[in-house]
């Protein structure tokens, strides 16, 4: 079963962190995504940008709307994602629980319904 770990916490800056934070932060990471590649259920990793990078689009009252900026204005951001695919949800934890991120914000865990690779959906048939 396949699951998406989403990564939120708090976006300090670099210069916020420090240098020796950040390297231990990249560090805990990096161990993180071998730790995964090396068991053999790393699907994907995206590690994102800072959320004043995002652009959000909307079409609200029919109009399009591009906003600078995420959507939700909240402390914690989304800042990356792990997918994963493992035997069942139990595993699934067991994964999340040793994310770095769990240490200063959460993760959540999502199964994953449908996946668009080499030109074609897996799982479940979208709704046409």
């Amino acid at each position: 079963m396949r699951y998406a770990l989403l990564l939120h916490y708090p976006e300090p800056t670099a210069e916020e962190l420090g240098p020796e934070a950040l390297a231990e932060g990249m560090r805990a990471f990096d161990a993180y995504a071998k730790a995964l590649d090396e068991a053999g259920v790393l699907a994907s990793a995206e590690v994102l940008q800072q959320s004043n990078a995002t652009t959000t689009v909307s079409l609200t009252g029919g109009e399009f709307v591009v906003q600078d900026g995420p959507f939700a204005d909240t402390k914690e951001q989304l800042g990356g994602s792990f997918v994963i695919d493992v035997s069942d949800l139990d595993a699934a934890i067991e994964w999340a629980r040793r994310a770095p991120a769990v240490s200063w914000g959460h993760v959540e865990i999502r199964p994953t319904a449908i996946r668009y690779v080499d030109g074609a959906w897996q799982g479940a048939q979208p709704v046409k």
